[in-house]
């Protein structure tokens, strides 16, 4: 009688989503987010776009995590219409950059060795420098999934999980600051050649998060010729444009016959121009080098479209 009630594929709950490497991992990420959040919220604080930013990261991957260890422990994940070995690579690598720019930017905005004025300054200050330890910890086991699920050589695996798949996160994650650096009054509309930039910028990171979606999405395989190939492709043209941003971007900003070469003495703190150009021109390069690198592994992968 008691192996009728045996569910056809095995047991419901999957003690190995959270007794295995990887998911001590999630465990870790739910403690350590949780304390992270409620630090902040308690008595550390936040104010401003820099906190806002920071408990919208931390909070969005705590949602998740909770999600992905509910799904991994109840076998849920079979019913999603989505490839959850794609979906859970992707999440780890998007998390483990959203977290480590939080533990940069928290304690940069917010940590201070000295007592802030107040009755209770002492107070916010440790809970801030807790908040801030345990937001590098966060970064860490987010780190930490990414190594132990990330493809080795020779194994068969879903594509985010490779070098390449997790170099297309990294690829969109840079092309958002690049875009943020945009919007913040840097005069990129003065000269068509910067407006090109710009088209390369969005034209790229579209296709970015499309390879990314079809990817998670697991719908790969209807694309009508070969998911590698395309992306060997995309890549190479992305290289070219990104090339040519590269030389245009710096040329129509610092040179002194277009742009100021150096910072203007008189341009306000926080708000110059000049500091969002060269933000635009060193994530420009920063992103050339992934595309070149992504190009590099991605002629190396045999994709399995069923992953």
């Amino acid at each position: 009688m008691g192996s009728t009630m045996e569910p056809p594929g095995g047991a419901y709950l999957h003690l190995g989503a959270v007794t295995s490497p990887v998911g001590t991992a999630r465990m870790l990420q739910l403690a350590f987010g949780c304390t992270t959040l409620s630090l902040v919220a308690h008595r550390g604080g936040f104010a401003g776009v820099q906190g806002t930013f920071c408990m919208a990261a931390w909070g969005f991957c705590f949602a998740l995590s909770v999600l992905v260890v509910a799904c991994e422990f109840t076998r849920l994940h079979g019913c999603l219409r989505l490839s959850w070995g794609n979906f859970t690579a992707a999440f780890a690598m998007l998390a483990t950059l959203l977290c480590a720019t939080a533990a940069v930017i928290y304690p940069l905005y917010f940590t201070r060795l000295e007592c802030p004025p107040g009755p209770a300054g002492c107070a916010v200050r440790n809970f801030r420098l807790v908040a801030s330890v345990f937001a590098g910890l966060l970064f860490l086991v987010y780190a930490t999934e990414v190594v132990l699920t990330r493809a080795r050589p020779g194994q068969v695996t879903s594509y985010m999980a490779t070098v390449s798949g997790l170099l297309k996160i990294v690829q969109a994650f840079v092309a958002c600051i690049i875009f943020g650096a945009l919007v913040h009054d840097s005069r990129y509309g003065r000269y068509v050649a910067t407006q090109w930039c710009v088209a390369i910028y969005s034209l790229c990171f579209l296709a970015t998060v499309a390879v990314i979606a079809l990817s998670v999405m697991g719908i790969t395989g209807g694309l009508g010729c070969p998911f590698d190939r395309v992306v060997v492709v995309y890549t190479f043209l992305a290289v070219l444009l990104y090339l040519s941003a590269a030389v245009i971007w710096p040329i129509f900003c610092f040179d002194p016959k277009y742009g100021e070469p150096g910072r203007p003495p008189d341009c306000p703190q926080g708000s110059c121009p000049w500091d969002s150009q060269l933000v635009v021109a060193i994530f420009t390069y920063v992103n050339l080098l992934l595309y070149v690198i992504d190009l590099a592994y991605s002629q190396k992968i045999h994709f399995v479209p069923t992953l």
